[in-house]
């Protein structure tokens, strides 16, 4: 799942999207370290022009709320109930009984990206006991993860324009696309091994700009990035208060398996080149990074420190 989101892109200048660009100076909400879903508080997102042949980025409350929702309080436990924050990719147009999903029309006329500078998942690992057993309660160990020299991504999203009764305004709230998790989120994500959605820049235009038949949007809502374009660090858990991903190393947590950086990764729905190395355009990398004394971080073997990305 995707329930914590970052949006603070601090180095880039534009937001690119195939030779679209957007100047950063120009939108004032994107700054926020961690978004909290469950706040469903506004997010940034891209959508289309009106010609579909640019986008524009708006803000919408994470949490979809679909038309049959009359009020404000029947909209707050219509998501509670039902967690729109996320929608499932395998479940785009038909759900698991063989109905028509209640994306589907999303799916169709009201596709957009969601913006992220880094997501948070939780680590779950079983309390011990005083006897030394595995206990059924456990301890969550927050992870943020980010694409491989990359300040920003997308995820594919699905919006409607919810009319809020008590301004009598529009409001445009989204869903983000999740997927089945890739090596390294079965052990980050390890309770329900699902994972974000991560576009390649090619699927992120055509998901967003081109007209893919249902067959096809099917397809790339379910890309699995590889796990060794992604990079990761254990956080201090009070990044849902916050609002920013800070750095913390917990000793007593076994390391993630990385043993993927040297194996062929098998994804069913791997749509990302095999010899991409993701950079960051028009930006230099840090050379190391500059943590407290008091914070130690974890980062895998064959992996240089990457400071830079909590700024």
């Amino acid at each position: 799942m995707c329930y914590y989101n970052g949006q603070k892109v601090t180095r880039s200048e534009f937001i690119r999207l195939k030779g679209i660009e957007k100047a950063i100076r120009n939108y004032n909400f994107l700054n926020v370290g961690v978004h909290n879903g469950f706040n469903y508080a506004p997010c940034a997102i891209l959508v289309p022009s009106e010609d579909g042949k640019d986008f524009e980025i708006v803000q919408a409350e994470w949490g979809y709320v679909p038309g049959f929702v009359k009020t404000r309080s029947e909209a707050n436990i219509f998501r509670a109930k039902y967690t729109t924050l996320n929608f499932k990719s395998e479940n785009l147009f038909v759900k698991e009984d063989g109905k028509r999903s209640m994306w589907s029309s999303a799916a169709k006329n009201r596709r957009c990206l969601v913006l992220s500078t880094g997501i948070v998942e939780s680590r779950h690992v079983p309390k011990i006991g005083k006897k030394g057993q595995e206990l059924k309660e456990t301890i969550k160990y927050p992870y943020y993860v980010t694409v491989k020299n990359q300040e920003y991504f997308f995820m594919p999203g699905l919006y409607n324009e919810w009319l809020d009764p008590e301004t009598s305004q529009f409001v445009n709230t989204v869903a983000i696309g999740i997927t089945e998790a890739n090596a390294l989120m079965r052990q980050v994500h390890n309770t329900k091994l699902r994972m974000p959605t991560i576009l390649t820049e090619d699927l992120a235009y055509e998901w967003l700009l081109k007209k893919p038949d249902e067959e096809r949007l099917s397809t790339i809502a379910r890309t699995q990035i590889p796990s060794r374009l992604l990079e990761f660090c254990t956080i201090d858990p009070d990044y849902r208060t916050a609002k920013e991903a800070t750095p913390r190393d917990f000793q007593e947590l076994a390391p993630i398996d990385t043993a993927y950086l040297d194996v062929a990764e098998e994804l069913k729905f791997n749509h990302w080149p095999d010899d991409l190395e993701p950079v960051l355009a028009g930006a230099e990398r840090p050379s190391g990074t500059v943590v407290e004394s008091t914070v130690r971080t974890y980062y895998p073997p064959g992996m240089n420190p990457q400071g830079d990305l909590f700024n």
